[in-house]
């Protein structure tokens, strides 16, 4: 007999060759008719799969991240044959799952428009309800590359012609349709029961911009059509809310052809870049950080030094000044070890946080260019943090605090991630384990839960990271903390211990906005353009009724003025009802209307954008009301 140990720690026993599904079904039926797949040994398997040794068994539905990317990846398979029964000399590239969805690359002679997705969606839902069994087999290499020759499908035969000599070459078979793939999948097409095609883009195959241009087709799957549903209602919402879009009509910030991902920040965007880092600099003054200024333009022979060169010289862009080599900076950290190196210091000055809010550089490829989100230059607010071994939990629990305490002004929740060591890495497995021990320790001192996300820290530390969550419930990676025993060892930083002798230093990279400007896109859509007071551009707009209120109106702009406000005034000729409606577009927080009472009476008649008409007031009481928002940072979504 074999030995299945599950989640919980409890073990069956099964015959040898017993599938997983059929372990699933001997646990629940309700959990079997739930399944997608499972985790066979830590790894991601189909629940088709023969067991035929001792394993370990957790069983997948769709509330699990594997089992939707499974149920995701057959729902690619279903795509490509719902093309292949439509236009039958269209050749198959990929067609991988990926977050949120799937998409499938195609090369046809013709284009594939969204006019046709509607086409194709109604063969794929006629394949799903055909409910055919996905099948696995496998083929030695000479046999694989003949099967996909035959069948003209060129870009498979290459895929297979570039597998290790060793790789084990398998097929799934739906029906009559058949593709390369690795796997895994869901038992039949039936289990995908609510799919929905989204767009056509370009994608250059293999990612080469040197290859063919293929057309790929993006969708999404679901297990129920409600679930479905709610998610296409998130994409309308998050249409709505495209801070491209709404930073246009705000006037925030503009993208030009003269500098592609170089973004320009308007005078109101400016108000919020500004209040975003006064914020930040008076949270880091209170936490004892130092801030520092270091040059965007660096020697190249320093980032040798630092491994960037090696891990990330593609990313970066380079200049020569008197015949030598320069680096703009991708990343502030080196700047922040020459400052430390400056001075020798003493274990009594430790920890040593050194905060700055310093502009990088970093190629991205055009394609990738979004707005705010993706661009080539951005503010990266980085603190670089020297500590003895002796302080990574105490001090790596204070930066988690500072974070946390951070996210909650902004109305954000959040999950975390622990990143673990990749392959392309620097560093001894010792010091890999010590530092990601020390990142636990300090997750666990936080009571905070974390997923292990295995592979994925960078190349000199392993990471925390955490990821927002919006309104509309769509995730965000922002901050990270990273641990990092590799850059003190190569620009040899040392303290003077308590026994007199020299000591290497740990060093901690962290960031809190991740970037000023991503973190300002991610805001924009948070609100919809409509911003919590002491975040907003302008935070009253007075406007007069008649051309007899205008003294006065400029008077009360004159007083909010002098508190500390930001105020518009609209004084135009136009009728009040149209100047409300555009105060109201552009999300103004507060607006005050001037007519002949609130003259004579001197009062102002206020209205909230929340609350709506708060009637005749006092000017102090309006000023006391909207201090104290300010003040108590308020969110108002």
């Amino acid at each position: 007999m074999i030995k299945v140990t599950l989640k919980d720690g409890s073990v069956l026993e099964v015959e040898k060759g017993t599938k997983v599904g059929e372990v699933a079904r001997t646990i629940s039926i309700g959990l079997y008719k739930k399944s997608l797949g499972a985790r066979v040994n830590g790894k991601k398997a189909e629940l088709m799969q023969e067991i035929n040794e001792d394993i370990t068994l957790e069983i997948l539905t769709f509330e699990d991240e594997d089992g939707r990317w499974i149920l995701r990846h057959t729902a690619s398979h279903i795509l490509a044959q719902a093309v292949k029964r439509l236009y039958p000399d269209v050749k198959l590239a990929i067609g991988p799952a990926i977050d949120n969805g799937f998409y499938y690359d195609f090369d046809a002679e013709f284009s594939l428009t969204e006019d046709m997705l509607g086409k194709i969606e109604k063969e794929m839902v006629k394949i799903v309800k055909e409910n055919l069994k996905l099948e696995r087999f496998e083929l030695p290499r000479a046999e694989a590359i003949e099967f996909m020759a035959d069948k003209n499908e060129d870009y498979k035969v290459e895929l297979i012609k570039d597998l290790p000599e060793d790789e084990i070459i398998s097929f799934y078979k739906q029906g009559e349709f058949t593709d390369l793939c690795a796997g895994p999948h869901v038992e039949s097409t039936g289990k995908v029961k609510a799919i929905k095609l989204l767009s056509v883009a370009g994608a250059y195959w293999r990612g080469n911009e040197k290859n063919k241009m293929l057309q790929r087709i993006y969708g999404t799957a679901y297990t129920k059509k409600a679930e479905l549903d709610e998610y296409l209602n998130m994409l309308e919402e998050a249409k709505k809310r495209d801070h491209r879009k709404i930073g246009k009509e705000l006037d925030l910030f503009s993208m030009h052809e003269e500098g592609p991902g170089f973004p320009f920040f308007h005078p109101k965007g400016m108000v919020i870049r500004n209040i975003l880092e006064n914020y930040w600099r008076e949270v880091h003054a209170k936490a004892d950080y130092d801030e520092i200024k270091t040059p965007m333009i660096l020697s190249e022979h320093l980032w040798h030094q630092s491994g960037h060169w090696d891990h990330y010289k593609e990313n970066m862009y380079f200049t020569k000044i008197d015949d030598a080599d320069y680096a703009i900076k991708p990343m502030n950290c080196p700047g922040a070890i020459l400052v430390y190196k400056n001075a020798m210091h003493s274990y009594k000055e430790l920890p040593i946080r050194l905060a700055e809010l310093g502009i990088v550089h970093r190629h991205e490829k055009s394609g990738a260019l979004q707005g705010l989100m993706r661009v080539r230059s951005f503010t990266q607010d980085d603190a670089h943090i020297f500590l003895a071994m002796d302080q990574i939990t105490e001090e790596i629990h204070g930066v988690i605090k500072l974070i946390d305490s951070f996210y909650k002004v902004f109305g954000f929740e959040y999950y975390v991630e622990l990143s673990t060591r990749p392959e392309d890495s620097m560093g001894s497995d010792e010091d890999w384990e010590t530092a990601t021990n020390g990142l636990i320790s300090a997750l666990d001192a936080a009571g905070l839960p974390y997923k292990v996300n295995e592979g994925d820290g960078a190349f000199y530390g392993p990471k925390i990271d955490f990821h927002l969550k919006d309104c509309i419930g769509r995730t965000w990676q922002c901050g990270t903390i990273q641990l990092d025993f590799q850059l003190p060892e190569r620009f040899d930083l040392n303290y003077v211990g308590a026994d007199g002798e020299k000591h290497r230093p740990v060093m901690v990279h962290r960031v809190v906005f991740g970037s000023i400007e991503r973190f300002l896109g991610i805001l924009i859509e948070h609100y919809a353009g409509a911003f919590p007071t002491w975040i907003a551009p302008v935070q009253v707009r007075v406007m007069n009724i008649s051309e007899s209120q205008v003294e006065y109106t400029n008077r009360i702009v004159g007083m909010l003025k002098e508190e500390g406000l930001r105020v518009e005034v609209d004084i135009r000729n136009e009728k009040i009802g149209y100047k409300i409606r555009e105060a109201q577009l552009q999300k103004i927080p507060y607006m005050i209307i001037i007519g002949d009472n609130e003259v004579r009476e001197e009062k102002i008649s206020a209205r909230s954008r929340k609350e709506g008409d708060l009637g005749s007031l006092n000017v102090e009481d309006f000023v006391t009301r909207i201090q104290a928002e300010i003040k108590e940072k308020i969110n108002i979504l």
